[in-house]
């Protein structure tokens, strides 16, 4: 029986799931380089990201293959994966709190650390390449990436460079039911661009300093309208799952996976797969593994699965790994904190938040907006986060909780120096001693 859009809709429905069972899943990326020279890596090469992998392996991770191509490590419920420009990513377990998650992140850099040491290698946590775009014959050999590498400069100028020379850190949080759904996504689009703001980690370019604070976040405003920035209806009556559904059948897709291979639909329409007219496959219908492909393709800041995926920091240092999670889960995971960040957010009006969207990767905390710095807006987030950390009571087995790990957010919002503005202090006009303190400044 054909996929009917109600099936798509209840697929999220699927991800509801009781208070007691929210789970918190981490992601960061951090880039790779040769330590002598400082250039990024190959694949192939001796020294490169297919022997890092199969190094990992002596620490217990199973190796994924894609077309006689090692491209990801799994164990348990983690998984380690590349992004296109050879970026390495983590993606965690869902864990029950942030205890449990910077203790991953320290078990995941240790690992990556120890093999980087032997094939003189280093990670590097800053949010865009400070070289400049990735040379063509670096990219890694995944076939998704070649149809979206392929794709990408048909719309917009800047998709290639988003793909190879930028890092994120991410959280994955759950919610209960639509309404609660419903709350955290409205309420959280609208607090992103602070959050861009306390996490901004990209203010070189091309080994110059940009005009922005967050090359990273500013590289996504030309890069797929179609997928990318805010969703209207994000600010409207009708936000629920049926509305992501409309939005996400007018995506234009990428691929479909067959036996193992992806099939270039790119451009193509998913309503006209449902109805089995998708000229790459006629006569054939989607199935939910491929609505949940096609779901994966969409690049909001914000990103709805069975799931809420926070998708807009730059990644940073180890600490900030562990802070973005903890603020997104004291704002979101606490009933009381929730109702002060929903109301917190809500007093914002949608021209504060464009302007916000739009310059906060320009300006970083340096931006005023209705009179008030983002300086002082970030500082009430991230009381609220701290209250909402509190309430959970969750405490290793010191006896902490997991404020904690607001403390560096806290004193990027009390100075209003976030890591971009550290780096554009020790760039010192892109001499050779800058640029090697921001590598080891930075690496992990």
């Amino acid at each position: 029986m054909s996929l009917q859009k109600n099936d798509l809709i209840n697929w999220f429905v699927e991800g509801c799931k009781p208070k007691k069972l929210f789970r918190i899943g981490t992601e960061h990326e951090k880039f790779v380089y040769k330590m002598d020279s400082l250039q990024p890596v190959s694949y192939n090469e001796s020294s490169g990201i297919k022997n890092i992998l199969k190094s990992l392996v002596s620490y217990g991770w199973e190796e994924i293959n894609e077309e006689g191509n090692l491209i990801a490590l799994k164990k348990d419920k983690q998984s380690i994966t590349l992004e296109p420009g050879g970026q390495l990513e983590l993606s965690g377990a869902p864990l029950e709190n942030i205890h449990q998650t910077c203790s991953e992140v320290y078990e995941h850099l240790r690992q990556v650390k120890l093999v980087g040491e032997d094939l003189n290698v280093g990670f590097l946590g800053v949010g865009a390449r400070l070289e400049g775009r990735l040379s063509s014959d670096l990219w890694m050999p995944k076939p998704r990436y070649k149809i979206m590498r392929e794709y990408m400069p048909k719309v917009g100028t800047l998709g290639l460079e988003m793909m190879a020379d930028t890092c994120t850190v991410q959280v994955n949080l759950d919610y209960s039911s639509e309404e609660d759904m419903k709350r955290k996504l409205k309420t959280s689009f609208i607090l992103q661009p602070i959050v861009t703001a306390l996490f901004a980690s990209s203010p070189i370019e091309q080994m110059k300093i940009s005009k922005f604070m967050s090359r990273r976040a500013a590289i996504w405003f030309d890069v797929d309208k179609d997928r990318c920035g805010t969703p209207k209806f994000i600010f409207e009556n009708n936000l629920g799952f049926e509305a992501w559904v409309d939005y996400a059948l007018k995506v234009p897709m990428y691929f479909v996976k067959r036996n193992g291979r992806y099939i270039n639909c790119a451009g193509g329409s998913f309503e006209k797969f449902m109805e089995g007219e998708l000229k790459q496959l006629p006569n054939e219908r989607p199935t939910l593994l491929d609505w949940e492909d096609h779901l994966s393709t969409i690049f909001t800041e914000i990103r709805l699965k069975k799931f809420i995926e926070f998708r807009g920091a730059d990644t940073g240092p180890w600490g900030s790994l562990c802070a973005l999670p903890a603020l997104w889960v004291g704002l979101l995971y606490d009933s009381e904190a929730l109702n002060e960040a929903e109301s917190f957010a809500n007093s914002w009006t949608l021209e504060m938040y464009n302007k916000a969207y739009k310059e906060v990767p320009l300006k970083g905390m340096d931006l005023v907006i209705n009179n008030n710095s983002i300086k002082d807006y970030a500082k009430e987030l991230i009381a609220i986060s701290k209250k909402g950390l509190k309430n959970r009571k969750m405490h290793d087995s010191s006896g902490n909780d997991e404020t904690g790990y607001l403390n560096q957010l806290e004193e990027i919002a009390h100075s209003g120096k976030n890591q971009a503005s550290e780096m554009l202090s020790i760039w010192n006009d892109n001499n050779e001693e800058g640029i090697k303190k921001i590598y080891e400044k930075y690496s992990y």
